[in-house]
């Protein structure tokens, strides 16, 4: 199954909303990668491996109970962060791309794409798990930017506040 879906993070038009800079997009992206049980509430560990300067990646092992997952992430600066997780025991070889869009002055986008390894569903049951799916990744997408958002308004996310 291949999905993705935008989540706007910034709208000029819309005073109702603070402003968040594309850094600090950046940089919230790239702690839910490191950090990611900031972001994940039923993660129960994650243990970050070694990181390659060469390809902008590091590895990490995810616990959920019994369940462990080895995935590699890649760091593009200012673009994207993408998680790639090869085929291992009962799970598809699979990837997430969190890639930051600005199409016009003072708008950003998150474009959030999934690609599970599997192919589309043929059949009604398939299709309706296949929206459950969808629908959880775009629940886990919004919690991530509200994340974001909030840390950014605390200053969290500022470059003087990391180093």
């Amino acid at each position: 199954m291949k999905f993705e879906h935008l989540i706007e993070i910034n709208d000029p038009l819309n005073p109702l909303i603070d402003t968040v800079t594309r850094e600090q997009l950046w940089r919230g992206l790239v702690l839910r990668a490191e950090d990611p049980k900031l972001f994940v509430p039923h993660l129960d560990e994650c243990t970050l491996g070694e990181r390659n300067s060469e390809t902008s990646s590091f590895t990490r092992r995810l616990r959920y109970g019994e369940l462990v997952i080895d995935d590699t992430v890649y760091l593009t600066p200012l673009q994207e962060v993408r998680f790639e997780v090869p085929a291992q025991g009962d799970i598809a070889q699979s990837r997430l791309t969190m890639a930051i869009e600005a199409p016009t002055e003072g708008v950003l986008w998150v474009r959030f794409t999934y690609d599970d390894g599997n192919p589309a569903a043929a059949d009604d049951m398939g299709k309706m798990y296949e929206d459950f799916k969808k629908s959880a990744y775009q629940e886990a997408d919004l919690d991530t930017v509200k994340i974001v958002r909030q840390m950014a308004a605390e200053g969290k996310l500022d470059a003087s506040y990391l180093n």
